[in-house]
């Protein structure tokens, strides 16, 4: 036998440093760009404003339907490039540019776009000299053609502007330059396809055009520069949202000093907080709110990509010194700038006009998405690792002693044999099968990690059969790509290969995957891709893929393509009738629609607990609304308060997950103090009995796109007040949350939106807060402010078991809270919990309203049909009507039935007990004096 003690050695030496490396205490920014390094956003940064030199050649435009196209001309380079300007459905436009006769086919992004975009009819209204007017509904377009500009309207108002300040650059694939001798002869003269082509924008002149270093990694970059960028304007706009992932603010700093944000799928470890670094996850969507309007643009490139924002307070500065002394007042107005290291121009308008309404329109785009099982929606357990099948037993029982919940139990690398996937560690878990079995007769579930990076070890049959088959991703050469990860030395699969994502998928079959069963679940990480020993801890960006691309052109979707192969495969597994749950840590435009998403590597400190708020908050407007961050933070070890700080907190995200870092404490629940346990076994019981009006929202989500959690200034977009705030966000509409972000507090300063019309009850005591704004609220270590908001009625279930599975013939509880003129709505949805027969009308979804007299129960559709054993156990109405004695109950199973109304003084609220009525039938409440 070959001995191959040496590189066994070297490998083993290799992962230690490599691991120390990951388990550095604080980011290391040099392993990361700055825009300076890059030479791409050097140069888009340096397009001087107002001097572009594209233009429209009048003569060539033309008009169809929905489409009005024309040639856009670069006076400077000689290049010509095809527009076309296209109108869509529900307030949308796209523009899309790109080469007119490129020396090669450039990237335009597959698989963000959940279907192809409806079309919507275009008209030209006014044609003159310099430019072409065209209307789709209310909506109107103007291309202007020297200097070029496209200006959207809603009616008359201008809304969005491209390259309105001559921002635009369209670097054109050319052949590299070869320089002459000193005795000014060309070198290559026989060779003409060898000298330069279209000379004239700059490129050449920057040193990293055709190659680029880095550290000790070079970027060969066989074709050269092929940067896009454009600027866009927002009239009376104020504040920007959106471009997620980044550990800052919800609304978008300026960048005018500083380096743009960053889109660009990284690992970075233990990340530092209110940075505009790159993260995992890279959603270049972004939105311009003023108190008139919001506005959104999609960007829809996958390549690296920086993102300069000036919000209107910095962008006004000057000019409201000088208006302040003429008189004028200026109208706000953000400006952005998106610049992408290649692929094309592709950009969609979404017009509002209400911030919902936006919302609305990027998700038509992308998805949304699909409904969750109900045990996602409750609490997680994990760490890396629990030790074996006997520690994953021990916790499982733990929960049941301590009275607390717990749907899911999570196992991170450590369950796998040496970091083979798919192979368990036969030593640790010896009976995979009847641990999950024991988790799934007390309604439990189990969720394994699966990483994109595949061992280099011929004992691993996944390895053999990707190399056999040519399913790794490719150096230039043509060789398989090796980097290192947890294994040590990995390849990586090309997941845009179809072969390769049927092989891959295949491997979660039950009779493939080995001691699972339909209860065990995934979990997506390192799929940036992350590579601990390449650039920037991912992968080259000169490597191949599937169809010849570039990794560089494709970097940002790698992570969605993973996740959507082991959704794909979960539905396959249980033959289309389970819906799959997947967390993933990458993620691009349209990943919502295949997982979920964490904010990653986070740390046991306070800024962390607080700036997972408006990470949440600001995946959430770019369509992911099923996401949450580390309860206690992953890396550190968290005391006592800032652990049940977080778990309040956590509890009105949507995904509510502990995980901790191998080297971290135990933190389970019941691992500090007995007062410890008991608040935070509050905070999770908190979370299941709102599981009914959680479970809603995201079915609501995947009908219209509307995110589950969300900021104020989505339901109060004239209140200027709520505009920079990121520490309160609202579930729904009805539900407002400010948690406590500081140790050592006895008040907060809570927001309440709304300007006096809509009033706020706390949840607890059903008390009302008179004062509207900001206001300091009293605050103990057993509570954080949570108020419901009058006019809206909220579905709860108040008993609450060890998981979400026996709750679910549970009784409901209605809390209707009247408004003003006593009057409330809500809904509520139920369905099996679990499988896609929703999809064929298995369900109801109900219209709750109470009119101050009568409280009713009726269907939203029609046609749908599903028998429920849950019924309605309780109503309580806060600011009720008064001198009411009784009530009367009608519907169809049990005719008419009294029922006793108790009036609590304390806080004002009528209670009516045991109603009894099934929840599947329509019904009415009368209220009677």
């Amino acid at each position: 036998m070959t001995c191959h003690c040496i590189s066994f050695y070297t490998t083993i030496l290799g992962v230690l440093l490599l691991s120390l490396l990951y388990f550095a205490v604080a980011v290391d920014r040099t392993n990361f760009k700055t825009c300076d390094q890059s030479s791409f956003c050097r140069r888009c940064r340096k397009v001087k404003p107002n001097e572009t030199p594209y233009e429209v050649v009048s003569s060539t435009v033309i008009q169809n339907d929905s489409t009005l196209q024309a040639e856009l001309f670069n006076k400077d380079t000689g290049v010509s490039y095809l527009l076309q300007l296209t109108s869509l459905k529900d307030n949308i436009f796209r523009l899309h540019i790109n080469e007119k006769s490129p020396l090669h086919k450039r990237y335009e992004v597959e698989n963000a776009l959940q279907d192809h975009p409806r079309q919507a009819e275009l008209k030209i209204v006014e044609s003159l000299s310099n430019n072409v007017t065209v209307t789709s509904g209310p909506n109107k377009a103007v291309l202007h053609f020297s200097p070029f500009r496209v200006d959207l309207y809603s009616g008359d108002q201008l809304v969005v502007s491209a390259n309105a300040r001559g921002l635009m650059r369209f670097e054109h694939l050319r052949t590299k330059a070869v320089k002459q001798s000193e005795d000014n002869t060309d070198n290559n003269a026989g060779n003409p396809e060898e000298t330069a082509q279209y000379p004239g924008d700059g490129a050449e002149d920057d040193p990293g055009a055709w190659e680029e270093n880095f550290k000790s990694h070079q970027d060969s970059k066989p074709y050269g520069p092929e940067a896009v960028a454009m600027d866009f304007s927002f009239p009376g706009a104020e504040h920007a949202y959106g471009i997620p992932q980044h550990a800052d603010s919800l609304a978008l700093r300026s960048t005018k000093t500083t380096d743009p944000y960053r889109l660009y799928n990284l690992d970075v470890f233990e990340y530092e907080t209110n940075e505009k670094m790159a993260l995992y996850g890279s959603i270049p969507v972004l939105y311009a709110h003023g108190k008139e309007r919001t506005t959104g643009v999609f960007w829809h490139n996958a390549a690296e990509t920086w993102v300069d924002i000036l919000p209107s307070a910095d962008n006004n500065m000057v000019d409201s010194i000088v208006n302040f002394m003429s008189g004028n007042v200026k109208k706000p107005q953000v400006e952005s700038h998106f610049m992408s290291e290649s692929g094309i121009i592709d950009v969609f308008f979404l017009l509002g006009p209400k911030p919902l309404d936006a919302f609305r329109q990027y998700t038509l785009l992308t998805g949304t998405a699909p409904l969750p099982q109900m045990f996602t929606l409750g609490y997680h357990q994990s760490r890396w690792n629990y030790n074996d099948q006997e520690d994953v037993a021990q916790i499982a029982e733990k929960f049941d002693f301590y009275d607390i919940p717990m749907d899911v139990i999570w196992l991170d690398i450590e369950w796998t044999d040496s970091k083979k996937y798919f192979i368990w560690d036969a030593r640790k878990f010896s009976n995979p099968l009847e641990m999950v079995q024991n988790l799934t007769t007390k309604g439990r579930k189990l969720v394994v990690i699966i990483d994109p990076h595949i061992k280099r070890d011929n004992t691993y049959y996944i390895h053999n059969e990707a190399t056999a088959n040519n399913y790794y991703v490719k150096h230039t050469d043509g060789k398989d790509y090796e980097g290192w990860c947890w294994p040590g030395a990995s390849s990586y699969l090309d997941f845009f290969d179809p072969k390769v994502r049927e092989y891959f998928g295949g491997q979660y079959a039950l009779d493939k995957f080995q001691g699972t069963t339909n209860d065990v679940y995934i979990w997506n990480d390192m799929n940036e891709p992350s590579v601990f020993n390449g650039p920037e801890i991912t992968m080259p960006k000169d490597l191949i893929h599937y169809g010849g691309w570039e990794h560089r052109d494709v970097h940002n979707l790698n992570g969605m393509m993973y996740t959507q192969v082991t959704y794909d495969a979960l539905y396959k597994r249980s033959g289309g009738t389970l819906r799959p749950f997947v967390l993933t840590r990458a993620h691009f435009a349209g990943s919502q629609r295949s997982a979920t998403v964490w904010t990653g590597d986070n740390a046991a400190e306070w800024e962390h607990l607080r700036i997972s708020y408006p990470m949440c908050l600001s995946v959430g407007i770019a369509g992911m609304s099923f996401c949450g961050a580390d309860v206690g933070g992953f890396f550190k070890n968290p005391d006592s308060e800032l652990l049940i700080r977080w778990n309040q907190a956590a509890a009105w995200l949507a995904f509510f997950r502990q995980h901790s870092h191998i080297d971290t404490k135990r933190r389970e629940p019941w691992t500090f103090n007995d007062e410890t346990t008991q608040i935070i076994r509050d905070a999770i019981r908190i979370r299941y009995s709102y599981l009914p009006y959680w479970y809603t929202l995201f079915r609501e989500h995947e009908i219209s796109g509307y995110p589950v959690m969300r900021p104020l200034w989505a339901h109060y977009p004239g209140e200027t007040a709520t505009f920079a705030i990121d520490d309160h966000l609202l579930v729904g509409d009805a539900i407002l949350v400010r948690p406590v972000f500081e140790p050592s507090v006895t008040e907060v300063s809570v927001y309440f939106p709304g300007e006096g019309k809509d009033t706020w009850y706390d949840v607890d005591t059903m008390q009302e807060n008179k004062t509207p704004g900001a206001t300091r609220i009293p605050v103990t270590l057993h509570k954080i402010p949570v108020y419901q908001k009058s006019g809206t009625i909220v579905p709860r279930k108040m008993r609450i078991r060890r998981s979400t599975v026996p709750m679910k013939n549970d009784p409901y509880t209605l809390v209707v809270i009247a408004d003003a003129e006593g009057k409330a709505t809500g809904k509520l949805y139920i369905d099996d919990e679990s499988s896609f027969e929703y999809r064929h009308g298995k369900y109801v979804y109900l219209r709750l309203n109470f009119d101050g007299k009568m409280l009713s129960s009726r269907y939203i559709d029609n046609q749908a049909n599903f028998e429920t054993a849950s019924w309605l156990e309780r109503v309580d109405i806060a600011n009720p009507p008064k001198g009411v004695k009784s009530a009367k109950l009608t519907s169809q199973s049990l005719g008419t039935v009294n029922l006793e109304a108790k009036y609590n003084t304390n806080n004002n609220v009528l209670t009516l007990r045991k109603p009894g009525v099934n929840m599947g039938e329509e019904w009415f409440i009368e209220l009677i004096n």
